[in-house]
């Protein structure tokens, strides 16, 4: 039958697959559509309507259950603060306006006298630190601008008349107005800080780049070191804290380097043969005290052929006695004393002219070893580390000077002239004195801060503007930073901090730059609104597992002036933290990227530190 025939069988069978095959295209296809639909917010109908023209339709809107991103970091370096939250600090009291926590006079009185030991670094305890910002005094003003400022400061800024009064016939300062008068007279200098400057460069020469670094101990309102500065010497003096209220405030708001300092017991934290020339102008240093302990120790820190310059009692006391209310035996007794211990420390006396008497240490101590086969008072010192100057005990020997191979030798190197010191690789690196720093890395560490002042010039453009005078590198390293802002209006006080692997103070004094060594867990020896500019390269990574980072901010915040600028440079983590805590402490900050560009893992962070001054206290 025509039914059974195989060929109508076969062409059924054809027709029932090509529409079983079509049928299931068409669900898969289908079921495609449906199942993009659902996993979209945008439905893939939308699209294709748009590839075939066709009128879209509007998707059923559809709301995803998933948990937002999280942006804050879990794993940050830990530091040993209080809390994570980002605290609000409050302005202290009014009375602690000129606070100085490791030159307390309320707390030196509990310290012993003797040798003046009360007015060395006495720091508070944990439990004694302020968790307050210092407020600056009502009607504060922005410091004048270098020069002027060497000549005035607002009287509002240092509220104090009693130099004025007190130093009135010697001509300290003056008050006129608003503002004080600085004339650049001192008690042994009359005719004022320049001609008595001219004086002493009749005797040694100041002009020509050998002199760079000077030490002004008990400094007054630093006017010497003020007026050194023209003749390209840089002058760290230093003063305590006592009946001469504010003299280093004073020198500061001038714009002249100093800080609060004393000789006492300690060390003065400096390196060996750091300065070309120390001076002291009736400072009332007992020299001849003590077994001559404090005149060994400026023999500690003076360079190989470095001058020291006396005025003052006992110099000159046949004509000065009666005024200085001193027997003439006794000053006779105290100069002849001087004169002995000088000789005895291998120091030459080059001239006694007018009220100046002006002595030179030897080149090296080649000489020296063999006198003190007859002279054994004082002794060489055995010591390995002369630069160790942190709470350390002033000893009554000699520090020994480098070996020389022979007797015109300068021992320790012979140092380039001023400009040419700043960029030169100093001495110290050329004999391999500091562990892993060679010539090239000294070049190239040169270079480095070239370029990174450079952009730090863009990112604050007042930078080279002048806006800043007074400027602290917390952790100065071999100088660099200091180098790249010579050619500009301002100073750089370089911190070493203590317990570095390298200690490189010296390198920066052989550079012709001056610093000290410091501690960041305790409060700087400096005043209220010191400083213009700081620049904390790494300090807070270094720091983190001995303090807490808050209080490094507060004292931070002390020395800073108001509207100051902070340049911090660190890692994400870290400046992130730092933020955290200075947006309670009145900070604005912004981060950006390290100079080499986003991808570094460092960054820097630009604070500046708002104004605002304490409210006058109501009658």
């Amino acid at each position: 039958m025509a039914l059974d025939s195989p060929k109508i069988n076969q062409a059924n069978y054809r027709n029932i697959s090509i529409t079983s095959i079509l049928l299931v295209l068409a669900l898969c296809s289908l079921s495609y559509i449906l199942g993009a639909w659902q996993g979209t917010t945008s439905s893939p109908l939308t699209s294709l309507a748009k590839i075939t023209k066709l009128p879209q339709c509007k998707p059923d809107k559809i709301t995803l259950k998933t948990k937002p991103l999280d942006f804050q970091a879990h794993h940050q370096i830990g530091f040993n603060e209080s809390s994570t939250k980002t605290e609000a600090f409050y302005p202290c009291d009014l009375k602690f306006s000129e606070y100085t926590p490791c030159q307390d006079p309320r707390r030196a009185r509990k310290f012993e006298k003797t040798m003046l030991k009360y007015r060395e670094r006495h720091c508070p305890k944990r439990e004694e630190l302020l968790r307050c910002l210092i407020p600056a005094p009502p009607n504060y003003k922005n410091p004048f601008s270098w020069p002027q400022s060497r000549d005035y400061a607002w009287y509002d800024n240092i509220p104090h008349r009693e130099l004025s009064i007190e130093k009135a016939v010697q001509n300290w300062i003056q008050v006129e107005g608003k503002r004080f008068r600085f004339p650049g007279g001192g008690t042994m200098f009359p005719r004022g800080a320049d001609a008595y400057i001219d004086d002493i460069n009749k005797l040694v020469p100041l002009t020509d780049g050998s002199i760079r670094t000077a030490l002004d101990t008990g400094c007054g309102v630093a006017s010497w070191g003020a007026y050194l500065l023209k003749r390209d010497i840089l002058t760290m003096s230093f003063a305590p804290r006592d009946s001469h209220e504010a003299q280093v405030q004073f020198a500061l708001e001038r714009g002249v380097p100093a800080m609060i300092g004393i000789m006492a017991t300690d060390r003065i934290p400096y390196p060996a043969r750091a300065f070309d020339m120390a001076h002291c102008s009736r400072c009332l240093i007992p020299w001849n005290k003590y077994d001559g302990i404090y005149l060994i120790e400026v023999d500690r820190v003076l360079r190989p052929g470095g001058y020291w310059i006396l005025s003052g009692p006992p110099i000159r006391w046949k004509q000065y006695y009666r005024g200085w209310d001193r027997t003439e035996e006794d000053l006779k007794q105290e100069q002849d004393e001087i004169e002995d211990l000088a000789a005895r420390l291998c120091w030459k006396k080059v001239v006694e002219e007018g009220d100046l008497a002006i002595w030179q240490k030897p080149m090296n101590h080649a000489e020296c070893i063999k006198n003190h086969k007859v002279h054994k008072n004082p002794p060489i010192c055995n010591t390995n580390d002369p630069d160790s100057a942190w709470y350390k005990k002033m000893e009554t020997c000699i520090t020994p000077l480098p070996e020389v191979n022979s007797p015109t030798d300068t021992a320790g190197g012979t140092l380039e002239k001023w400009p040419k010191r700043a960029i030169s690789v100093p001495p110290r690196i050329h004999l391999g004195s500091v562990q892993g720093i060679t010539p090239k890395n000294f070049q190239d560490d040169t270079k480095l801060w070239a370029d990174r002042v450079n952009y730090y010039k863009k990112l604050i453009p007042p930078l080279a503007k002048g806006r800043f005078r007074n400027i602290m590198d917390m952790n100065a390293g071999l100088g660099s930073f200091a180098a790249a802002l010579v050619q500009y209006p301002v100073w750089v006080m370089n911190v070493i901090p203590t317990g570095m692997v390298r200690d490189t103070l010296g390198v920066i004094y052989e550079r012709g730059f001056i610093g000290t060594y410091h501690d960041w867990c305790e409060a700087f020896s400096t005043y209220p609104r010191t400083y213009d500019l700081m620049h904390a390269d790494s300090v807070f990574s270094l720091y983190q597992d001995r303090c807490d980072m808050t209080y490094i901010l507060l004292e931070m915040d002390r020395i800073l002036r108001p509207e100051g600028t902070v340049i911090f440079r660190d890692s994400v983590e870290v400046l992130v933290k730092i933020q955290s805590i200075t947006d309670g402490m009145r900070w604005r900050s912004q981060m950006m990227d390290h100079e080499s560009g986003p991808f570094n893992p460092e960054k820097i962070l630009v604070a500046v530190k708002t104004y605002w001054t304490s409210q006058p206290k109501q009658q």
